[in-house]
């Protein structure tokens, strides 16, 4: 709600974050990060991007880490992560 007589006030009630400082220094996907180096899929699908041609490409590592995260965490959907469905789960 807006405050007439502290304009000031809504000002301060949001913040920024990264999701380094929310993401705890042991979790399970930072030492999974810190193991696997994920850089050779970039030579995996050089021939297979153009940074000329085309909408700008989703990162192929991002492609491949999705489907892992799913698997570590048991995450089964038809089509992609899906938490509102009760059968994707």
């Amino acid at each position: 709600m807006l405050h007439k007589e502290k304009p000031d006030y809504n000002c301060n009630q949001y913040g920024f974050y990264t999701l380094d400082q929310l993401v705890p220094a042991d979790h399970f996907l930072r030492q999974v990060d810190k193991v696997i180096d994920f850089d050779f899929i970039y030579g995996l699908v050089v021939e297979s991007y153009s940074s000329d041609i085309g909408r700008p490409s989703l990162d192929p590592v991002m492609l491949v880490k999705i489907p892992m995260i799913q698997y570590f965490y048991g995450i089964r959907s038809k089509g992609g992560i899906c938490l509102f469905c009760p059968s994707c789960l």
